[in-house]
């Protein structure tokens, strides 16, 4: 799963929800609806585009 962030977020600078779950729908989780996930990926673009400033 992680690995799979790291290469979207090098892929694409700024993930909508769509492309996330895209990007890990061949994942497999126990998470209810891979909120938590989905959330963090975003966290971590907003996070990383920071960074850049």
């Amino acid at each position: 799963m992680l690995l799979t962030a790291r290469w979207l977020l090098d892929t694409v600078t700024d993930p909508d929800e769509g492309q996330i779950r895209e990007a890990i729908s061949g994942q497999l989780c126990r998470c209810t609806g891979y909120e938590n996930i989905v959330r963090s990926i975003r966290w971590a673009a907003r996070a990383e585009a920071e960074a850049e400033r």
